[in-house]
């Protein structure tokens, strides 16, 4: 078998071509894939004869120029069957299987099996071969190829859209913590708002943004343009009715004033030339101190709930600057919560699992923090090793919840998928170059320590630490914790079998150190619901610590 591969596909769609051709292969059948500019990205073939490279490229042009769907035969006596593959709704690739000519019969071995069990050879290789109407059984294997594949896609584009989402809440993140990093007692409120309202439109897209603020004229609250970019529609006296508005709709329990004319009338009478208009409210304490003003959203007909939440967070983080208060630890309780939220969105497709990730974060933290006490660690490791532990699972968000909630013994494919999610995780993550240094922790958590484990079978000490640490943390969670497949360990129990994975399944300090720990009271405050009372009068309050060092 020969083959030629090229950079068309990912790794798990080369596998499935390899199986592919594995299978067809047998039965003395050609494989080849042309793409769209009539190439051979991937060639197989059975032995039995060399395919016509030109007649495959005729063909492959003529699917490409009239594009079809299934599996189609054609050439003579029916020689080739081939199926398009799509990408995002457009074909990328063709695959032919060529099956021969009908006097190119079957290898010796399948021809012994023909007299030994009585069997007509030319029906034999008909079906084999798929010199049927229906194409027969290699029909059969390029369809449920080409189905796996399109699912593959499918997948694709789901981790594709969670990492987007992810980087874009990252984004926003990073917008906030920049303003929080300006607040200099040298700027004046101009210069802030100013650096706010460009740092702002630089991320969201409108035609103008303004902040005006409330100052006494003349012995009366005016609100007057502070800072602003675009063409800003709004004057002072239209941003006096803006101010009425927005405080009526806060009364009423919402979260910003909008109004707009795409999806129906205007609720109020604006200048021609608005669209749209959102407004939220900069809060000093009780009072309405100022107010933040954008109109006509560019590249969408209006303003979503995204924007809504995020011209809130900026127009808070102006109010805490203009009040001197503080902001920095507001955005590391906002991402350290999102994560929360993504992990535990994950935990709950399983009810058995619910509140696992934080408590192998938590875990992990305890194992590093004693761990700390009796060897050097890198200075921000506990930080580090919390974090991953939170996002340790952020894999599983492609996995089916029939997989993850399934009682029997997992098929081979249903093991494929459970073993690919920490690379999937990590993959999330590599988007957000300050998750960098605790990809490690996700990557590695189901390493063992003998080199058994996966993904990439490391052992000893090239398993990276985070990695070493959170897999006994996972264990020991997985082991007290019930599962729909069995009832929860006891903790004595699990205690003596971490100990018997000392130097097999665990590291044989992390494991020693763990269990030369208090480990009663780590019981207790897990048992107890568990952790926020535990050194931290708030434990989220740790997370935006460990979120505030990774930021950094």
């Amino acid at each position: 078998m020969s083959s030629v591969m090229g950079q068309t596909f990912t790794s798990s769609q080369q596998a499935m071509l390899n199986r592919l051709a594995h299978g067809v292969n047998r039965l003395g059948i050609n494989l080849a894939v042309y793409d769209n500019r009539r190439e051979c990205i991937f060639q197989a073939e059975g032995g039995r004869f060399t395919s016509d490279s030109g007649i495959l490229r005729e063909l492959a042009g003529e699917a490409f120029e009239s594009p079809f769907t299934g599996i189609r035969s054609c050439g003579q006596d029916h020689r080739f069957l081939m199926s398009l593959l799509r990408q995002n709704g457009q074909p990328v690739a063709v695959v032919f299987l060529d099956k021969g000519l009908p006097s190119q019969t079957l290898d010796g071995r399948l021809r012994e099996y023909c007299i030994r069990h009585g069997l007509d050879e030319h029906e034999f290789t008909a079906l084999l071969t798929g010199e049927t109407e229906e194409g027969g059984y290699p029909a059969h294997l390029l369809e449920t190829f080409a189905t796996e594949f399109e699912a593959s896609v499918r997948h694709a584009g789901q981790i594709d859209k969670l990492t987007t989402e992810l980087s874009q809440m990252y984004e926003q993140i990073v917008l906030l913590y920049n303003l929080s990093t300006h607040m200099k007692v040298t700027q004046t409120n101009a210069e802030f708002l100013q650096y706010a309202c460009d740092q702002l439109r630089s991320l969201v897209n409108v035609e103008g943004l303004a902040v005006f603020l409330e100052k006494k004229i003349d012995g009366q609250k005016r609100l007057v343009l502070t800072a602003g970019c675009g063409y800003v529609s709004i004057d002072a006296t239209l941003a006096d009715i803006v101010q009425v508005h927005l405080m009526e709709d806060l009364a009423a329990g919402k979260e910003a004033f909008l109004d707009g004319g795409v999806h129906g009338p205007f609720q109020y009478a604006w200048p021609d030339n608005v669209k749209n208009i959102l407004a939220v409210s900069l809060q000093g304490g009780e009072n309405m101190i100022g107010i933040m003003v954008a109109t006509n959203p560019l590249g969408k007909s209006d303003f979503d709930s995204t924007d809504i939440k995020l011209f809130n967070s900026v127009a808070n983080g102006c109010a805490v600057f203009i009040e001197n208060g503080r902001l920095f630890s507001d955005l590391k309780e906002l991402f350290i919560g999102s994560l929360k939220a993504l992990t535990g969105s994950i935990d709950a497709k399983d009810p058995y699992t619910r509140g696992h990730s934080e408590r192998v974060a938590f875990v992990s933290r305890w194992i590093a923090e004693h761990l700390q006490q009796v060897c050097t660690l890198p200075a921000n490791l506990v930080h580090h090793v919390y974090l991953a532990g939170l996002l340790h699972d952020i894999g599983k968000i492609g996995v089916a919840e029939t997989v993850l909630r399934k009682r029997g013994k997992l098929d081979d494919q249903e093991r494929e998928i459970i073993f690919a999610h920490p690379r999937v995780g990590a993959a999330i993550l590599s988007e957000i170059p300050q998750m960098h240094s605790i990809i490690p922790g996700v990557l590695h958590h189901h390493e063992r320590y003998d080199g058994k484990g996966y993904p990439q079978g490391l052992a000893g000490e090239d398993i990276p630490l985070l990695g070493r640490i959170i897999a006994l943390a996972d264990a020991f969670d997985a082991m007290t914790s019930k599962r729909v497949y069995r009832d929860a360990m006891g903790f004595k129990h699990a205690q003596t079998e971490i100990h018997k994975g000392i130097g097999t399944q665990f590291d044989p300090q992390i494991a020693e150190v763990f269990l030369d720990s208090d480990v009663d009271k780590l019981w207790c405050i897990i048992q107890d619901g568990f952790i926020e009372n535990w050194d931290y009068s708030n434990f989220s309050e740790y997370g935006t610590q460990a979120v505030g060092v990774l930021i950094r």
